[in-house]
C-alpha cells in the first residue's frame, strides 16, 4: 500500500485547496503527526468554520487561524477530542465568540460541544459522518459533493491508530466500510496531504487489517503470547513511540477476537480459540 507523501508546508501561511477550504498545518510535527494536525478553514453564511483548532503546544497557530480568517469565525467544528485537534481551542475561544460543535460526548474530559451532532446533522453546509474506530467520538465531515473531511479516520501519510478503551477495532472496520460504500471522490484528512479518488484506498486499508487480523490469529495458534510479544513479531518497529503504536493496534484487534470468541485471555497471555 503506497502511502503520500508532501513537502513540508510553509508555517503560517494558509494553503487553498479547494473553492472556500484553506488549509493551515499547526507546528506539531512529528512520528504520529507527520508535519503537523491540518486546521481547516471553510467559508460559510456569517463567517468561517474552523475544523480542529490544534494543539495547545502551538500558540503560533491560534494567531494564524485569526488572521487567515480575519477573526471572522462563525463556528468551531471538532472532528474528535484528542489532544492535537482540540487543544488549542480555549486560547481561540479567548479571543472569539463563536459556538462549538461536536460528538455529544467527548473523549476530551474538558470538552463539551455547544451544539452535539450526531451521524447525519448538519453544520452549515457540511453534514457530520459518525466514523467511531480511531476515537468513540470521531466524526467525518461532507459537503455533500464527494469531498470529505476524514480528519483521522483516513489518512493518505499513514494508517491510523486505533488504541483502546477510546478506541475500537470493530467500530473502525464498520467506520471503514460506511466509507466505501459511499461514492466520494476527495478526502482533507487531518494530517498529511489530500487523497483524490479514495475508494479503491479505502478498501484496500480495509483488507490490510482484516489481514493483519488472521496474522495474529495464526500467531497464537498453539501459543499464548502477550500483546508485547505479539507486536514484535507481527511489526518492525524500533522506534519506542512506533511500537506502543503497534502494540495499542494489537490490543485492539485482539479486544475485536475476544468479542468474536476466537480468542481468550489467561494468566500468560493470549491464545487462539481452536
Amino acid at each position: 500500500m503506497a502511502f503520500l507523501t508532501e513537502p513540508e508546508p510553509e508555517r503560517g501561511k494558509p494553503q487553498a485547496i479547494a473553492p472556500g477550504i484553506l488549509r493551515l498545518v499547526a507546528r506539531n510535527p512529528s512520528k504520529m503527526t507527520f508535519h503537523g494536525t491540518n486546521t481547516y478553514l471553510i467559508e460559510s453564511e456569517g463567517g468561517f468554520l474552523v475544523l480542529d483548532p490544534g494543539p495547545a503546544t502551538d500558540e503560533q497557530h491560534v494567531a494564524d487561524i485569526l488572521a487567515a480568517t480575519g477573526g471572522k469565525i462563525s463556528g468551531v467544528v471538532i472532528s474528535h477530542g484528542h489532544h492535537d485537534h482540540v487543544g488549542a481551542l480555549k486560547a481561540l475561544q479567548a479571543r472569539i465568540e463563536a459556538p462549538t460543535y461536536g460528538y455529544p460526548v467527548s473523549i476530551a474530559p474538558d470538552f463539551t460541544p455547544d451544539v452535539a451532532l450526531r451521524h447525519g446533522d448538519r453544520v452549515a453546509h457540511l453534514q457530520a459522518l459518525h466514523t467511531p474506530g480511531h476515537a468513540s467520538d470521531h466524526l467525518c465531515f461532507t459537503d455533500g459533493e464527494g469531498l470529505v473531511f476524514t480528519a483521522d479516520h483516513v489518512m493518505a501519510w499513514n494508517s491510523s491508530v486505533v488504541s483502546p478503551p477510546s478506541g475500537s477495532m470493530a467500530d473502525y472496520v464498520s467506520s471503514l466500510q460506511m466509507m466505501i460504500d459511499r461514492d466520494d471522490r476527495f478526502y482533507l484528512p487531518g494530517h498529511g496531504p489530500a487523497l483524490a479518488e479514495p475508494r479503491d484506498y479505502v478498501i484496500e486499508m480495509r483488507r490490510r487489517r482484516m489481514a493483519r487480523e488472521e496474522e495474529i490469529l495464526a500467531t497464537l495458534r498453539g501459543e499464548t503470547l502477550s500483546v508485547p510479544e505479539i507486536a514484535e513479531r507481527l511489526y518492525a518497529k524500533t522506534d519506542p513511540h512506533l511500537q506502543s503504536a503497534a502494540e495499542r493496534n494489537v490490543m485492539s484487534h485482539l479486544q475485536k477476537l475476544w468479542t468474536e470468541g476466537r480468542v481468550v485471555e489467561d494468566d500468560d497471555g493470549w491464545v487462539a480459540v481452536d
